[in-house]
Parts: structure tokens; sequence; C-alpha cells
């Protein structure tokens, strides 16, 4: 156990302890070997050990890199490098490098990312990939300005410390970001906060509370202000539904930001 985890139960403890009324009632339950293992087994879990835990455990990078999702950002990028180019792509938060390594080979982009995980970078690795370990929040500020044709940020957002930053950082480094994200102002979300109380757990979602690496949540409509405010200009988007289905609606409007499950913005930063 870490300082900062022992120093965080030993200050709930030294508190109780001092209540009145329920001091001694806490001080024998604590002594207890019962309620020892319990606080034992109370722990912060950062995004890293998330990710260890969830890949030794055998589960995927998520959405981000399998099914319809993967599959509409590789068109995207399919269709970026048609269009204009492109010839080099970094994803942020990779994860197993399933869309990494689709795009390198099917693509012929030169392909590179980093993870924050070391069974993610493992992983990639295995697959052929120049992937490094690196956290977004800390790293991306040593990438120059323009290092890429595309920067592609996948589900990973809001696992960021700063995200504003993060943001700011991708479309400095990359001619385009690609940024998807899960919409917490979606509709099935909002009524299980109504009526349940709790927050939600979803396809998307599929963490409780207390054990999940997305710790800055937003809706669709708190992005597009967030680029607004930062100067970051949207070249294109679309809102999905949670199997990566588009919608025809307006990510700018209220019923995107309501209807849809999820949304994928393209990015870029806006000059003079």
């Amino acid at each position: 156990m870490s300082a900062t985890q022992f120093n965080g139960r030993d200050r709930l403890i030294s508190l109780l302890s001092r209540t009145p009324l329920i001091g001694p009632t806490a001080r024998a339950v604590t002594r207890s070997s019962l309620m020892g293992r319990l606080l034992s087994r109370w722990r912060f879990r950062n995004s890293s050990a998330y990710w260890e835990r969830r890949y030794i455990e055998g589960g995927s990078s998520g959405s981000g890199s399998y099914g319809r999702l993967a599959q509409f950002k590789a068109e995207t990028l399919n269709a970026f490098v048609d269009r204009t180019g492109i010839r080099s792509v970094i994803e942020f938060g990779c994860g197993d490098g399933a869309l990494l390594a689709y795009l390198v080979r099917h693509k012929g982009v030169d392909g590179r990312g980093m993870e924050l995980s070391q069974s993610g970078v493992n992983a990639c690795v295995g697959h052929g990939l120049s992937v490094i370990q690196g956290d977004a929040d800390r790293d991306l500020a040593a990438y120059p300005t323009g290092a890429f044709d595309v920067v592609v940020l996948s589900q990973t957002l809001q696992a960021t410390r700063e995200p504003r930053k993060v943001l700011e950082t991708l479309v400095r480094i990359g001619r385009r970001a690609i940024v998807s994200f899960p919409n917490f102002g979606f509709w099935r979300i909002r009524l299980h906060l109504m009526f349940c109380g709790r927050m939600p757990v979803s396809h998307l979602l599929m963490h409780p509370w207390y054990d999940t690496p997305n710790i800055h949540l937003c809706t669709i409509r708190d992005f597009v202000a967030m680029c607004d405010e930062i100067g970051v200009g949207v070249e294109r988007s679309l809102t999905l539904d949670r199997h990566g289905q588009p919608y025809s609606l307006d990510p700018h409007g209220s019923l995107a930001n309501l209807l849809a499950e999820q949304s994928v913005f393209v990015l870029s930063e806006r000059r003079g």
C-alpha cells in the first residue's frame, strides 16, 4: 500500500475515532480482522492500474478499437487518406493497437502510438506497431508542432486529468485530430439519474463509479462549448448510437445531445 493510500485510510480512521459517541465503536471495529481486510482493499486505482488489470484479465481496449465504432473511425481515416494524402497517424490511448494495426496494414500509413499501460504496449508491439508507453496528460508536450497528419484520441478524453490541455495539444501536433467520447447527456443516462439516483452503467460506460477510468465525463454540448472557448475548429462531426451507427443530427443542436450515445469530431487548430 502506498503512502497516499495509507494516509487516506489513516485519516478516516482517526476522524471516526475522535467522533463523539461513535468513536469507541469505530476503534473497536477497525481493530477487527474483517475490517482490516476490507480497509486494505480500499485503494485508489488510477487509469494505468485499471487498464493493466483489464488486459491481464483478458479484456480488450474496448468499443473504441472494435466493432462498428472502430469501423467508422477506420472509414473516416480512409477517406482522409484518399482525399488529402495522409501519410502519418498517431493514436494516443491506442490500447492493444487494433485500430492502428488496421491503418498501417490496409492504408500503408506511418502509424505510431502511445499507451498508458505496459500490457497494452506489449500487445501493440506484438502486432508489429511502433508504440511507446506514456501518459497523454504529461507526455504530449514533447511532440513538435505539426508532427503528424492525423492524431486520434478514441474514447480516452474523459479519462484524462486535463482534457482541455490535451485537446489543445492534439490540434497543435496534428493537422487534424479525430476525437470520440461517450455522451453523458444521452437520454437514458438522464432518466437513470432522475429515477434511480445513481451513476449509470451502460455499454459505453461499463464501470461502476468507484472503479472507472472516466473522471471527466461530458456532454456533446459541453465538448462543443469547450472547442469554441479554446479556439479549436470543428471540421466535421457525427453523432452515433452505441453500435456506431450515425444519426442525421446536427451535433450543435439539442437533439443530438439528447439522442446520441457517443460522438466523433474531426478537429483542427484555428489559425489566423
